[in-house]
């Protein structure tokens, strides 16, 4: 008997390609979706894109920029949600201060910038140190490159603009996985001790030898996790 479907929501300039050693995990068990997070430049335009590609209902995983759409998904459609997980990502608003660093990384891309703004600005903040490193950073300059300047730029504006999802998290009533790298310095750890303490049962779980990517910075370890949420 197949399991409920699998939802995966990736970060930003991230594709499915995130996702790959979960998607070799779990695909024989359930359906497994990536959803690019593309074509609106608001938190609810692309919860809302989400939900009209998910199916009725799901698990629903989303590293990063995908915790955040995750969480206005909860907001949009609590019903459609069997569980949540939050990776290595952020429950409040952006920092009023952040806006002006936004907008100057967006012009920088669009006027052709981008490698040099996820080379020097973003990349350098997202992996620990570790023997696969160098490998994840390309295939992160490559997930970027092939998004393209104007997913960035419309991505920037959703982050800026993102709403406090506190109360939205309050209100979570299904299985939750509250998870990070223990050396992720763009969410921290005390970010998802936060979410942990504000959705009721949650589990909390901080990966050893991740940063912001645990995903394919410690693949067995995240799955394990992962595995122990989708079947508990």
């Amino acid at each position: 008997m197949m399991q409920e479907p699998l939802v995966l929501l990736p970060g930003m300039m991230c594709d499915g390609r995130l996702f790959a050693p979960q998607i070799a995990a779990f695909s024989h068990q359930r359906a497994v979706l990536t959803v690019p997070l593309t074509g609106s430049d608001t938190m609810e335009g692309l919860a809302d894109a989400v939900l009209r590609l998910a199916p009725p209902q799901f698990a629903l995983a989303g590293l990063s920029m995908g915790g955040i759409v995750a969480m206005e998904i909860l907001r949009q459609a609590p019903g459609r949600v069997s569980r949540l997980a939050l990776l290595d990502t952020n429950p409040l608003a952006d920092p009023p201060e952040k806006a002006p660093i936004r907008e100057a990384q967006v012009r920088a891309v669009l006027s052709g910038g981008l490698r040099s703004v996820m080379r020097d600005e973003m990349k350098p903040n997202y992996l620990t140190d570790g023997p696969n490193r160098d490998a994840i950073l390309a295939l992160c300059m490559q997930m970027a490159e092939d998004l393209g300047p104007q997913v960035f730029a419309t991505q920037s504006r959703a982050i800026q603009n993102r709403p406090d999802q506190s109360a939205t998290l309050r209100a979570v009533t299904v299985p939750t996985l509250v998870l990070c790298g223990e050396d992720d310095r763009l969410c921290p750890p005390e970010r998802h001790r936060l979410m942990r303490d504000l959705v009721d049962g949650a589990r909390l779980s901080i990966i050893k030898g991740a940063g912001h990517l645990p995903t394919l910075e410690q693949p067995d370890d995240t799955n394990r996790m992962l595995q122990e949420w989708l079947t508990h």
